[in-house]
């Protein structure tokens, strides 16, 4: 197995964040659906309370959700996790599949993030939108580099 360049292992860190950050959205929107009794009485105390800050904030928009909603929220999350943890697995044994696959899915998203700059500017969105391009560029470099 070749050394693996300091761009590859860039994305591996960044899809194995990726995917942690998924995993806890998943774990979190199909237990707001088991505990959303336990969360209205936390919302009506922190409002209660006058504590209107971020988490107040998070459970309104839970709470408004459909329980449905929720579940295959959830359960996208999940998926969308495992498939992450494949890319960073694959990319970090160096499997031409997980370039192409990667490659695939990051080429897929470049236009749906386009859409949602243009509905509304913010860093994260930027940022996200500009690792995924470099992302896109890297791994197309390396696979017409036949690497």
């Amino acid at each position: 197995m070749a050394k693996r360049s300091p761009g590859l292992i860039a994305i591996v860190v960044y899809k194995a964040i990726t995917a942690i950050f998924l995993v806890i959205i998943s774990f979190s929107l199909l237990l707001a659906i088991k505990k959303q009794t336990q969360l209205l009485q936390l919302e009506d105390s922190l409002t209660l309370s006058g504590k209107l800050g971020f988490i107040a904030w998070v459970l309104e928009k839970i709470l408004n959700f459909n329980p449905r909603t929720l579940e295959l929220s959830g359960i996208a999350a999940g998926v969308y996790a495992a498939v992450t943890t494949v890319e960073a697995l694959g990319l970090w044994y160096q499997k031409k599949w997980a370039s192409w696959l990667v490659l695939g899915l990051v080429s897929i998203s470049i236009l749906p993030e386009i859409f949602e700059l243009s509905k509304g500017f913010s860093i994260l969105k930027f940022l996200i939108f500009l690792a995924n391009v470099g992302i896109f560029i890297y791994l197309l470099r390396e696979i017409r580099n036949g690497k």
